[in-house]
């Protein structure tokens, strides 16, 4: 007993203030150990400060604003989810979330950038409201769990595959472009040989290979080896500083507020539910797979802290929008801490104060293109994508909507339409399968909305 008292207090023996607000030992864990498991979670998802400008810059929003309201609004999800919920799970702008902001709603529907952001803050105000009443659970019940999988996978493939357009591996048909209705295959395979493709391919290639040896923060330091060889090569040009003064959060902090009267219009409808609906099963996803990882998973399978967890979400994603950014939800990378053995609100404390600092690393955009960053978006996919393991293949009313929903998302650039036709398809299969009576009225809800939708598409 002596031996292992002696072994703690070396470990730095939680004492005081802080082991009471946090619990840590009786979660049996230690102030170095929380320090080492949000070090190691930020490192795991840090790569989102450089991808999450990338994106929302294509929606025409201020890159250097971008990335300073996605350190905030990750270190202001991260600290609320530590303080308030007491758990290691950190939160950032998420990625599919930013992808349908920027590639369906801005460029796709045409939509301003400060409407899309007014409507992401609504979508965190109805997350709010679903959170902290009863409704959270009809709705998580009315969706079969193969559909969520679906959704998760299908906007996986769509991340993957803005990657491999980024970084040159793949293309337009040139036959298809070249002669209107011409024969052509939409897509082709680019040219493997050009200079900044063989540097995406090679980013890859060192990311693969450190998943693989499972190396903490692999994606991280795959944009960061990327990088590097780009500078080394020429392709890059190497930054004149490594840390600057912020950039001016002015272009976007407060954009929202001027377009909430935008809203009104079945397309923003959509919009608003699109973004509710993939940020709810996602982020109730993550918190029951990092919380059972952790061991703090309720016996009745209950998250820990009953609301304050998806509460804390839903107020960062209304922080996010109202600094500008995308959609803030929790982070599966958060595992990766919890792994380190982080066990409490500590570990994401530290990770938030670490979102902090990256705020005056802004010098290092230049030098992250999207050719660097590729590599991230496809290898992220790749992870999205476990989850069609999950799907009841053998069982066509299941199987048929959940494969619409996934390969329609990447075919139609359009993340919106992948779910809208695969919750249409379910229930209108389970009608013709004779098991009418098994689908949620909520189901039937969101189908005749969908319904709606696309008539309005066509219109």
């Amino acid at each position: 007993m002596s031996e292992q008292t002696t072994a703690r207090t070396t470990d730095d023996t939680p004492t005081g203030g802080l082991d009471r607000f946090f619990g840590l030992t009786a979660r049996g864990t230690t102030p170095r150990t929380e320090g080492v498991a949000g070090l190691t979670t930020y490192l795991a998802m840090a790569y989102i400060v450089f991808v999450n400008p990338s994106f929302l810059a294509a929606a025409g929003m201020d890159e250097g604003a971008v990335f300073v309201a996605t350190c905030l609004a990750a270190a202001l999800g991260t600290m609320i989810m530590g303080l308030w919920a007491n758990l290691p799970i950190a939160q950032a702008p998420g990625m599919g979330l930013n992808a349908f902001f920027a590639f369906t709603v801005v460029l796709g529907f045409g939509v301003p950038w400060e409407t899309a952001l007014a409507a992401t803050f609504v979508s965190g105000l109805l997350f709010l409201i679903l959170a902290v009443t009863g409704v959270r659970g009809s709705i998580i019940a009315a969706i079969p769990h193969p559909l969520k999988m679906a959704v998760g996978a299908g906007i996986g493939l769509f991340i993957a595959f803005i990657g491999l357009k980024n970084a040159g591996i793949v293309i337009a048909d040139p036959t298809t472009i070249a002669t209107e209705g011409a024969e052509g295959t939409v897509v082709a395979l680019g040219d493997l040989g050009a200079s900044t493709t063989l540097l995406a391919i090679a980013g890859i290639l060192i990311t693969c290979a450190l998943l693989v040896r499972k190396v903490q923060g692999a994606i991280f330091f795959g944009i960061v080896a990327t990088a590097v060889i780009g500078v080394v090569v020429g392709l890059l040009d190497l930054p004149g500083a490594i840390v600057a003064t912020p950039p001016s959060l002015a272009p976007t902090f407060g954009a929202a507020f001027g377009a909430f009267g935008n809203l009104f219009t079945a397309e923003m409808l959509l919009v608003i539910a699109t973004m509710l609906f993939v940020d709810f099963f996602d982020t109730a996803g993550t918190l029951i797979a990092v919380t059972n990882q952790a061991g703090l998973l309720e016996e009745d399978g209950s998250l820990p802290g009953g609301s304050r967890p998806l509460v804390s979400d839903a107020v960062a994603t209304m922080g996010g929008a109202v600094l500008g950014t995308s959609t803030t939800t929790s982070y599966i990378e958060s595992s990766a801490g919890v792994g380190a053995g982080g066990r409490t609100g500590l570990t994401s404390v530290v990770t938030s104060l670490l979102f902090v600092l990256t705020i005056f690393l802004s010098p290092l955009l230049s030098v992250v293109s999207a050719q660097v960053t590729a590599a991230a978006l496809i290898l992220v996919g790749v992870m999205m994508a476990r989850g069609l393991q999950d799907i009841e293949w053998d069982r066509m009313e299941i199987a048929i909507p959940a494969f619409v929903t996934v390969v329609a998302m990447p075919l139609t650039y359009s993340i919106a339409t992948g779910i809208a036709l695969g919750l249409l398809l379910y229930p209108l299969l389970m009608v013709v399968k004779g098991r009418a009576k098994d689908v949620s009225p909520i189901m039937y809800g969101l189908a005749a909305a969908f319904l709606l939708f696309f008539i309005f598409l066509g219109e």
